[in-house]
């Protein structure tokens, strides 16, 4: 008897039903992703009604300097395409990406992260933040809060928010209004999954901190964050 799931599927099962799937004989070699073809979904979209990720967040993955939508460029594709599917099941609530992520295959969410994981585009010049503001988000991301009980936010995504791939994105240079974002998605509740020990700390600290916090990794480009691609 074969395993009624794909292996890209049962890539994404528990331990449990993968070494059920395993003794019923399919071979642990696991696809590898297209970035070739993730670039034309990136640029075109899909047949099955995915809009082009480029109308949003550039062809390139720098969106633009509003931080309406993130920076997608250089983010780890691992974590890339586990946000896809999270939004796909809903783990993550999304008006604009939940359908977004329906409407694509495992294969090519693995594939248009793969794209833009290797897209090496540069930092959007943006004006300096106010620096009582950004210190403040400094002091948060490098010592965090004993008050509080919350930990350094650079303990998790590395030094100076390089990130720590695969699993956790970079936050230097990503857009300040992008960071507030994710943070007001997880005090709200519409972003839940593995990463929930961030649904803890996002209600433990207030809007300033919270500002500061993103005002503080928008101004920090060093070369730690190219050196993860």
């Amino acid at each position: 008897m074969s395993c009624p799931l794909p292996l890209r599927a049962l890539l994404l099962l528990p331990l449990g039903a993968t070494l059920l799937c395993s003794a019923q004989g399919l071979s642990a070699a696991e696809r590898q992703p297209d970035a070739q073809r993730g670039a034309v979904i990136a640029a075109q979209g899909t047949a099955a009604g995915a809009p082009p990720c480029a109308q949003c967040h550039a062809f390139n993955g720098v969106s633009d300097s509003s931080g309406a939508f993130p920076r997608l460029a250089a983010q780890p594709a691992y974590y890339l395409a586990k946000q896809l599917r999270d939004f796909a099941s809903g783990t993550r609530d999304s008006a604009i990406m939940t359908p977004v992520s329906k409407a694509l295959t495992l294969e090519e969410m693995q594939d248009v992260a793969a794209y833009y994981a290797t897209s090496e585009a540069p930092f959007m010049p943006l004006a300096a933040g106010d620096a009582k503001l950004i210190e403040r988000g400094r002091s948060i991301a490098l010592k965090g809060n004993a008050a509080k009980d919350i930990q350094a936010c650079n303990n998790c995504h590395g030094a100076e928010g390089a990130g720590e791939p695969p699993a956790i994105p970079y936050l230097a240079g990503q857009y300040a209004q992008s960071i507030v974002s994710a943070f007001d998605m997880w005090r709200s509740g519409y972003r839940k999954s593995s990463e929930g020990a961030m649904a803890v700390i996002a209600k433990q600290l207030d809007e300033q901190e919270i500002a500061a916090v993103a005002a503080y990794y928008q101004q920090v480009r060093t070369s730690a964050v190219a050196a993860q691609k």
